[in-house]
């Protein structure tokens, strides 16, 4: 029996992997990864056998017990076996189900964590997740077609919400949002094929949201991502607030 490692490939760019996953990378004789995965992050294992099993909204994809049975079958005739997963493996990749094909079968595995989108993308629109005295609390969800108010409930006490795989939902997380309480002027920032060169941001409320107005911005092809709430408002506020800092503080040390 080989080892498997569930890695986290990151956001997107290719030198965004942790240093320990490139490392395993360049050991592996068999990658099997996901349509989101950059083609450059699979340069780092130039001696493996790259297996494709990724799912894309709208698209055939591969049934995750056939990946399973994918993963579980490499590692009996190989040493070292990579499943390559975009993001984190432990935030909406389907983690838990290869974990327990893997613990059926006997074979070893290591998770080796990923820097997940919603953290990338704050990075690139330079906004903070949490914010002092705006936002103390940061909700990660997907959206379920079905309406779930008491998950929308949830969602809206969160200071800072992060919908992942929400671009063709958009328009119906607004209005249930605004249903359930926030306000139309919450500012939204929605941010597509985070830190790869196609990377591209738009900023608007949630009551342009919820009328369509990202829509035809959107690339059904690009993965993107929702970012909502006070805390990825414009900075112009902090920007003052912090000349008049300066200020101050130049006063006091002339006087």
């Amino acid at each position: 029996m080989g080892k498997v490692y569930l890695i986290g490939a990151g956001p997107g760019a290719a030198d965004l992997i942790t240093v320990r996953g490139a490392r395993l990378l360049a050991q592996a004789e068999v990658v099997l990864h996901d349509a989101l995965v950059e083609p450059e992050m699979l340069d780092y294992a130039p001696h493996a056998r790259k297996i494709a099993v990724g799912k894309r909204c709208g698209k055939r994809s591969t049934a995750q017990q056939f990946i399973n049975k994918q993963i579980v079958d490499a590692a009996r005739e190989h040493a070292v076996v990579v499943r390559l997963k975009g993001g984190d493996p432990m935030l909406f990749g389907r983690a838990d189900e290869e974990m327990r094909a893997l613990e059926e079968a006997g074979i070893d595995y290591e998770i080796v964590p990923g820097i997940t989108a919603a953290l990338a993308s704050a990075a690139a629109i330079k906004r903070s997740l949490t914010l002092r005295g705006v936002s103390r609390s940061v909700a990660l969800a997907t959206h379920s077609r079905a309406a779930d108010t008491e998950a929308i409930r949830e969602q809206v006490n969160a200071d800072s919400l992060v919908f992942y795989m929400g671009r063709d939902s958009a328009p119906d997380i607004a209005q249930q949002l605004i249903d359930a309480g926030r306000a139309g002027s919450t500012p939204v920032a929605i941010v597509e094929a985070c830190s790869t060169p196609r990377e591209r941001m738009l900023t608007l409320t949630l009551e342009a949201l919820a009328m369509g107005e990202a829509q035809l911005w959107l690339d059904p092809a690009q993965p993107s991502l929702l970012m909502i709430g006070d805390a990825f408002a414009e900075r112009a506020s902090a920007s003052a607030g912090t000349k008049e800092d300066e200020a101050r503080a130049g006063m006091l040390h002339a006087a």
